[in-house]
Order: structure tokens, then sequence, then C-alpha cells
């Protein structure tokens, strides 16, 4: 019985031995087939090299200049006024009509002045008279006393009343110069060149002297001005070629889109002190005006030139970034890669920065496809659009040495 029961057991056993050990090399096998795929790590996918623009760092001679918003303003502004009250007789001029200094611009009623005139030169007249006497008698007086034939006494008198009457020819002399002054002041003439405005009373009405209004404005237009601010950063490199040059700095307009340039001038006022309030200096620029393109009240682009410089390095304006702390540009290595470098901007003009700080000349820099960009990535530049940002790089360069733009 014992025999019979244990040889299946036995049997059984092999089986399950057999069955675990082909198991256990099945598993074996597919761990070794498949170590790569979950034994190793997977390697990470390259990065593929951004799209930009670039173009290279180019010296060129540019012109220094500062520009801002400037306001065209009279030379010289006058308010016509009555010197003294009458009546307004006539009025010389047109309004909107250039005058010349010395011309006629009103007439006031003046017979009452001419009246008082002829009075003072009567009285002039009368007081001459006595005096001539008076010298008469004064000259025989003398030869009588030099023939003991007057008093001494008689003779002081005499000389005294001389001098009296000389004094009031002299006070009549006076009366008649102010008679005469203020005879002129019926006769209204222009104190300048200038263009008259609208004319402010009619013929007919009484003006008096302490009329606020006055008859009418001149406003000085050849030459005139234009009032214009710089941030205070700029006193200093103006005081600094002022003093190397002798000539008064370059000032020049343009309309209000700054394609038209409106008149060139020259320096004639840098205010003597910075406003507090807004942190800018106030200048003035005189301009020949002959064919009245600027005119008083214009808003104006204002370009004060400063210094050209030799072999100053541009790029490209878009080629400028500004971060938190500096003004940096993307420039790009032998190999391709980027970094950002920190540069100082001396002004942009036209879409060409000139860079004083930063960089070299013939380095790459990147100008367009910068938001895409890391330290150390690299660039690839297709073969079309590097030919564009030449051809733009070029015709920059070529503005630069026509025109300037504004300090940074």
């Amino acid at each position: 019985m014992t025999t019979t029961t244990s040889a299946p057991l036995q049997r059984r056993s092999t089986w399950v031995a057999a069955a675990t050990l082909v198991i256990v090399l099945g598993g074996g096998a597919w761990a070794i087939t498949h170590h790569n795929a979950f034994g190793a790590k997977p390697e990470a996918p390259k990065t593929p090299p951004v799209q930009v623009t670039t173009a290279r760092v180019t010296p060129q001679n540019v012109q220094v200049y500062r520009s801002g918003i400037g306001t065209v303003a009279s030379m010289a502004t006058v308010t016509v006024k009555a010197r003294i009250d009458g009546q307004l007789d006539k009025v010389g001029f047109t309004e909107g009509q250039d005058v010349k200094a010395g011309q006629l611009l009103a007439q006031l009623d003046p017979r009452t002045l001419q009246a008082q005139l002829a009075q003072a030169q009567a009285t002039k007249a009368k007081d001459e008279a006595q005096l001539t006497n008076a010298r008469a008698d004064l000259k025989r007086y003398t030869t009588l006393i030099a023939q003991d034939a007057a008093t001494q006494q008689q003779l002081d008198t005499q000389k005294a009343l001389v001098n009296q009457l000389a004094a009031t020819v002299q006070t009549d002399a006076a009366q008649v110069q102010f008679a005469e002054v203020q005879l002129s002041f019926t006769r209204i003439v222009s104190p300048m060149n200038g263009r008259v405005g609208a004319r402010l009373v009619d013929p007919g009405n009484i003006v008096h002297a302490a009329d606020t209004n006055g008859l009418v404005v001149i406003n000085q237009i050849d030459p005139i001005a234009v009032q214009f601010t710089l941030p205070e950063d700029s006193v200093q490199d103006i005081n600094r070629v002022q003093q190397q040059s002798n000539q008064p700095l370059a000032v020049v307009a343009y309309d209000r889109a700054g394609n038209q340039m409106l008149g060139a001038g020259k320096l004639i006022l840098l205010n003597n002190q910075i406003d507090t309030t807004n942190g800018t200096v106030q200048l003035k620029g005189s301009f020949a005006n002959p064919q009245h393109t600027l005119w008083p009240g214009q808003y104006v682009n204002v370009r004060l030139d400063l210094d050209r410089r030799p072999d100053s390095l541009t790029v490209p304006a878009a080629a400028v970034q500004r971060g938190q702390d500096s003004t940096y540009i993307w420039v790009v290595d032998a190999e391709n890669k980027v970094s950002n470098v920190p540069v100082h901007v001396l002004q942009i003009a036209d879409g060409v920065a000139v860079i004083d700080k930063g960089l070299a000349a013939d380095q790459r820099v990147v100008v367009d496809g910068q938001y895409k960009l890391r330290a150390g990535a690299t660039i690839v530049e297709p073969p079309s659009t590097a030919k564009d940002a030449k051809a733009t790089k070029t015709g920059n360069a070529a503005q630069v040495a026509t025109r300037t733009g504004s300090g940074n």
C-alpha cells in the first residue's frame, strides 16, 4: 500500500519542479531580452537650433546729437499801446501785415498837444526877449559903473535879473521839449520789424495809456526762436562740446512727423539751472526764417548736434534689448552659440544704435528672434534672411551718415 501511494506523489513533484524551472528560465530570458528597454536610461532629445536673424557690428562715422520736442516762439513780442490819452484818428496797418521799424501804425488826434506846444514856444520866445533886454541893461550898467555913474547895487541887481531870466528860458525850453515829446506820442510807430496781428481798437475810439490790451501785437518772425528741453544728463555733454569749440552748436527743427526739415539755426541759450520738478533743462535756438516755415506756437522736433565721432560701432536698433538692470545684446560666437552681453548705447537714430561699450567690430549680433534665446543656445540663420539683414544693415549705416538720432 505504501509503495503504490508514493509513486504518484513523486511523479507530481517532478512535474511541479519542471514547471517551476521552465518559468524561471523563461523569466530570465525575457529579462535579458528587455534589459536595454527597462534597465538603461533613455537618451535626452537634442534641442534644435533657434532660427534668428543676425547682423555685423559695423564702424561708422556718426553725428552725435540730442533730440527733444520744442515750441516755436517769437524772438521778440511787442504789444503796441498808446502812451497818452486821445482819440484814434486812423490806423496805418493791415491785419497780418509785415511791418518795418518806424512804420506808422496809428495816429491819435494831435490838436490839443499842438496847441500846448505852440503855447510853450510862445512863452519861451517872450522870456528870451526879456533876457535879451536884461543883458543889454547889464552891459550899460557895467559901462556906467566904470564911469562912476551907477552904484554897485544896481549892477548886482541887474546881474541877478539876467541869471533869473536865463533860468526861466531854460525852463521854457524844457517845456517846449516836453510838449514836442507829447505831440510825438500821437504818432504810434512800429518799434521793430515783424508781423502785426489782429487790430484790437478801431478808429474813432478813445484810447488811454492805462489800457491793458493795446492797439495791436507785433511778433518778430524773422529771425525766430525755438524753445525746447533736454534731460539734465545732456548738460555736461553740451558744456563739454561748447568748451571745445568757439562756434555755437547747430540746432535743426523738423515737423511733428520728423520727416521734413523746417529750418537750421544755432543754440543761443542753455538755461542756467535745471528744472527740479521734471529733471530737464531749457534751451533756445535762433533760426533765420525768411520763408516763414516756422510759426509762433508751432510744435516741432528739435535736434541739437553735438560732435561727430569717427569709427563708432553701430548695430541695427532692433538688436538692443533692455533688461531690468542694464541694456544688452545677444552676441553670436564662432560656434553659433549666443550670450547676452551688457552694452552702453550712446544713441539710437533712424533704426541704428551707436554702441560705445561692450562690443567689438565685426561681431555678429542677433537682431530678430531674441525672445526664443537663452545663454548658450545654438542658433541658425536662413540664408535668405541673412541677405535681408545685411541689406538692412547697409541701408541703416547710410542713414547714420546723413541724419542722427536721440540720446539714450
